[in-house]
């Protein structure tokens, strides 16, 4: 597997979502969503859309089989405004897949979610090596920058140490990382 990078720039995470908004909302939500849980890819590609809906509407939380345990994703806002206006556009059925090919009845491949978003990446000017892996790693790396703890994102990545998750998410050990803690009571 080569290596790829995070998106560290808010500025080059907007752009890349105008230009899918203006592609496809399918490969739009695939970019949200990939970014704001740190799922793999093969697991957004395997999703139906019963795993974030039901008659109720959106779920809060997605849930995914990993080895022996079942790992519980929020779903944020930024998600649900994709997934609601996705939903809008037909009408789907709930053990159809989430991010369905349009030339059959199976989800898009891994190489397809690989030249959708190597390909937003490059229009908008976004150098270094981008991939499926860049999803996660960019949302690992703003979650790192926004005060969540390593030791949660390591959980996420199932990784053994903290070195192996700041390597993972990009992050220089000389970097300086200011938190805002505000208790504001």
């Amino acid at each position: 597997m080569e290596y790829v990078d995070p998106i560290k720039e808010i500025e080059s995470i907007n752009a890349i979502k105008e230009v899918l908004r203006k592609q496809s909302q399918r490969d739009l939500l695939l970019f949200v969503l990939g970014i704001n849980t740190g799922i793999r890819v093969s697991d957004l590609l395997a999703l139906k859309v019963q795993d974030v809906k039901d008659e109720s509407g959106m779920k809060e939380f997605l849930y995914l089989h990993d080895a022996d345990e079942v790992k519980a994703y929020y779903l944020n806002g930024k998600v649900h405004t994709e997934l609601e206006k996705y939903m809008e556009e037909r009408e789907f059925k709930e053990d159809e897949f989430l991010f369905k090919s349009q030339k059959n009845n199976q989800p898009i491949t891994r190489q397809q979610a690989y030249r959708i978003i190597n390909k937003a990446a490059r229009l908008v000017g976004i150098p270094g090596k981008i991939g499926t892996h860049t999803l996660r790693k960019t949302f690992g790396y703003h979650a790192y920058r926004k005060g969540i703890a390593i030791s949660l994102l390591m959980n996420v990545y199932n990784h053994t140490s903290r070195a192996e998750t700041l390597k993972y998410i990009g992050i220089d050990k000389q970097e300086k990382r200011l938190v805002k803690v505000d208790v504001n009571l």
